[in-house]
């Protein structure tokens, strides 16, 4: 069985992309800075298969309910 390996930077710059087209009257460094942070909050995670995913769910809240 053969597996394809995440590229964390890939799915970061697409995770970007698609919450760009989401929110589109959200500066887009304030997007990029809030995929940062989530990247951040999962550094240390050991199993990166659903990291990419938590990390767009993450960002999306962060720029859904600003603090």
């Amino acid at each position: 069985m053969t597996r394809e390996l995440i590229n964390e930077d890939e799915a970061a710059q697409d995770i970007i992309d698609r919450l760009a087209t989401r929110f589109p009257h959200v500066p887009a460094q304030r997007i990029v800075d809030a995929v940062s942070e989530a990247r951040r909050h999962f550094e240390r995670a050991r199993v990166r298969d659903f990291v990419p995913v938590l990390v767009e769910r993450e960002a999306r809240a962060r720029l859904e309910h600003p603090i």
